[in-house]
């Protein structure tokens, strides 16, 4: 997904790839840390908030300021290393 947003045709889909790859990222991060989260009272409420956020059909929805301002700089850092990895894991299989 990070690589279609990335790629130089852009169409309607990349407003959906940007939402699937935020909701991927807080899906991962949201494995780890439920065992303590669902303690907070109001836990689930806000998780639903924030994925409506990610979803609202505004400018400043929360999947586009997460991506532009979390996820893409990590990615940028980080995808030499991630395409050399996928590359020998490609060769190998």
């Amino acid at each position: 997904s990070i690589k279609a947003i990335e790629s130089s045709s852009k169409e309607d889909d990349t407003t959906w790839l940007t939402y699937w790859v935020v909701y991927g990222v807080f899906s991962i991060a949201e494995f780890f840390s439920d065992i303590f989260l669902y303690w907070f009272p109001f836990y689930y409420a806000g998780k639903c908030l924030f994925l409506v956020w990610c979803m609202a059909p505004v400018s400043w929805n929360g999947s586009q300021v997460l991506y532009q301002n979390v996820i893409r700089p990590c990615f940028l850092r980080h995808h030499q290393a991630v395409d050399n990895v996928l590359g020998d894991l490609s060769t190998k299989a």
